[in-house]
């Protein structure tokens, strides 16, 4: 999708500390199963109990961090948007 072939998955944010969006199809399918995953396991195992679905979204959710983190172009860091 870019002409610069680092590996990375997402862009950078602009202003603030993280990920942007996807610029790799990798990244976007990760975007899907992060997504997808928690939903399903809401649907398929508590359907009685919504309550608990912030919980399972938040939970699964840490659980991608580090790999998104690893293939975010340059970086995580603090960006003001002056860069």
């Amino acid at each position: 999708m870019t002409d610069n072939d680092d590996g990375a998955w997402f862009a950078a944010k602009t202003l603030g500390y993280g990920a942007g969006m996807p610029i790799a199809w990798q990244g976007w399918m990760l975007l899907a199963v992060m997504l997808g995953l928690p939903i399903g396991v809401v649907i398929a195992l508590i359907p009685g109990h919504v309550g608990y679905a912030p919980v399972v979204v938040i939970l699964s959710s840490l659980v991608f961090l580090p790999l998104v983190k690893a293939k975010t172009r340059g970086g995580w860091k603090w960006r003001n948007g002056r860069e």
